[in-house]
């Protein structure tokens, strides 16, 4: 016959995880609750730096952008007139389409070169990695400093790297940067030549993924090598391809840096971009509401770009 067991016994009896004689249940071990504070404290110091050099700066250049500010005298509301000024400017409609044409040439060229680059450094030799390297280094190089490079290799001199190079064949020397009718397509080269890698790597781990038995089929079967990448190669590229593409997409429009450092806007405005015509009106000109206005409206254009990518992205997804 089995003794019911002292109350002592059934009140650890649950704790432990032990079947209970008298009322035949098991109840296991009890833990402590977790805390949903947890994440949220080792969140916090990244958090704040964002808050307080990211949001708080975008809230005062919303309200900046409704006002006329004036250091030192106290800021005029104004309405809607500062975004009216930037659409209806000269300046800001030629900016809106050097950045169109830098935007959509960059992120082409960009494409194409990165996979070109990808097909070509694509294998298992283990001396791949040195020249993979050598060709990510403008990735990871200051923009800053790669613009300085390429301002040498402009020289406009017939002594100068590029003319020098061109004056081998016959071509007489050019002003890369001091032309406006080329000065906007010389900085497209520069940009180019800078993202390429970064979408190499990109492409380098798509081709990882494509099965090696259809580049062994098609071989077979007399397939050359133009009909093995339409047909094999980049549809396994799809995903990688992409995932460029939403990224060429957000990052269109943000085009500063090597604008601002090969020609600063010039010659004429030939290369003055949204961005460049921002930091001119905000810090040159001092009309720091009509740059708020121009750089919310930037923030909406890359936001509906972004969307529309990403949207189109899926859809192709789904196909």
């Amino acid at each position: 016959m089995i003794k019911t067991p002292t109350r002592s016994i059934r009140e650890a009896i649950p704790f432990a995880g032990i079947r209970s004689p008298s009322s035949g249940l098991v109840r296991r071990t009890r833990r402590p609750q977790s805390r949903w504070w947890t994440a949220w404290l080792f969140l916090a110091p990244a958090l704040l730096l964002f808050l307080y050099f990211k949001f708080i700066p975008m809230f005062v250049g919303i309200q900046m952008s409704f006002q006329e500010v004036r250091p030192f005298l106290g800021s005029l509301w104004v309405g809607t007139d500062n975004y009216a000024t930037v659409l209806t400017n000269d300046r800001f409609h030629n900016a809106v389409q050097n950045t169109g044409i830098l935007g959509v040439g960059k992120t082409i060229g960009a494409l194409l070169l990165g996979f070109v680059l990808a097909l070509l450094l694509e294998g298992p030799s283990r001396m791949l990695w040195f020249v993979r390297t050598g060709v990510f280094l403008p990735v990871v190089t200051a923009s800053a400093v790669v613009g300085e490079v390429w301002r040498i290799i402009y020289f406009p001199a017939a002594g100068g790297v590029m003319n020098g190079m061109l004056g081998l064949v016959g071509v007489e020397p050019l002003r890369y940067l001091e032309d406006p009718s080329i000065a906007l397509y010389s900085v497209m080269a520069v940009s180019i030549w800078q993202s390429a890698p970064f979408y190499m790597v990109i492409f380098l781990a798509g081709l990882a993924g494509v099965d090696r038995s259809l580049y062994e089929a098609a071989a077979i079967d007399g397939a050359k090598l133009r009909h093995r990448i339409l047909y094999i190669t980049i549809p396994g590229l799809r995903s990688a391809i992409l995932i460029v593409s939403v990224l060429a997409a957000v990052r269109v429009l943000r085009v500063f840096t090597e604008v601002w450092v090969l020609t600063g806007g010039g010659p004429a405005g030939s290369t003055q971009v949204w961005m460049t015509e921002i930091y001119t009106q905000g810090f040159l000109r001092n009309n720091m509401g009509v740059a708020s206005a121009a750089s919310i409206l930037l923030l909406v254009a890359s936001f509906m770009l972004t969307i529309i990518a990403v949207r189109a992205s899926r859809n192709k997804e789904g196909d």
